[in-house]
């Protein structure tokens, strides 16, 4: 009977693990326009145990659900500053900064100027 015990315990509290994977986080990530909205949002979505990824053009708000048993918040920062945007805490490298669209290059203020101007903001 205690062998059915300790095992039913065991059971609810690996399953009680397992409902605790997913996190959710928000970042900060610069960049300009929907070009820019779908480099972000494809490059998280191919880091392993990234679920959802949706970055706000309006706002640089890029709002994740990821497994943390298989990615961090650093990991997915490096795989954003790979494709050559920046976040607070991590840096494009400018070679990663270089290969991004010319009209994406949001560390040009002529260039946010230019999308401020289309957007009305």
């Amino acid at each position: 009977m205690k062998k059915i015990m300790i095992l039913a315990l065991m059971l609810i509290g690996t399953t009680t693990f397992a409902q605790n994977k997913n996190q959710k986080a928000s970042m900060e990530v610069d960049g300009v326009c929907m070009m820019c909205k779908n480099r972000i949002e494809k490059a998280c979505l191919t880091s392993k145990g990234v679920k959802s990824a949706i970055w706000d053009v309006k706002t640089h708000e890029l709002k994740l659900i990821y497994d943390a048993r298989k990615t961090d918040l650093k990991a997915i920062q490096k795989t954003i500053a790979g494709v050559g945007h920046d976040t607070k805490e991590l840096k494009a490298t400018d070679k990663a900064y270089a290969s991004v669209h010319p009209c994406c290059k949001y560390r040009d203020e002529d260039v946010k100027a230019d999308h401020k101007d289309e957007d009305g903001n």
